[in-house]
């Protein structure tokens, strides 16, 4: 079972990160963050289209590695059409099953379950959650890049 679970976990990294989806700049965007992970160079820059509390979409323009790609890939497809609310809901699920600090599956997560893989390698554990703590800056419209340090 687990090595079954690793195996989708490098698929969908690879796919992910080969092909990311959202990738691009986001016409009408009204809120946007940047992230920066020193340790392994990751640079994003998030845009969300964000409407009466909804998140309409969500792309993403940057540089990082697989794990940063493809976390930043399937957190926009995730984000689209969630309340604001729902997506610093969500962010807290996922910080708490990379971080350790839930054992147990959350269903909210689905797809995302997947990069519970990361937890295997702590110090891939930033590369991944890069992206997240910028969505959180970018629904707070922070001014200052986020950094994973």
């Amino acid at each position: 079972m687990m090595a079954d679970l690793r195996d989708l976990y490098q698929e969908v990294i690879v796919d992910h990160g080969r092909r990311p989806r959202n990738f691009g700049l986001l016409p009408g965007a009204n809120h946007r963050a940047e992230g920066f992970n020193p340790f392994c160079g990751d640079r994003l820059t998030l845009q969300l289209q964000v409407v009466d509390g909804m998140i309409r979409d969500a792309r993403f323009e940057g540089t990082g590695c697989a794990i940063s790609t493809a976390s930043a890939s399937l957190m926009t497809e995730a984000m689209k059409g969630r309340s604001t609310s729902d997506a610093e809901a969500l962010f807290a699920s996922f910080h708490a099953m990379l971080t350790g600090e839930r054992q147990e599956t959350d269903a909210a997560l689905g797809k995302l379950e997947v990069l519970a893989g990361v937890r295997e390698f702590p110090i891939r554990i930033k590369c991944a959650t890069l992206a997240w703590h910028t969505l959180l800056a970018a629904l707070h419209e922070e001014e200052r890049p986020v950094t994973t340090e």
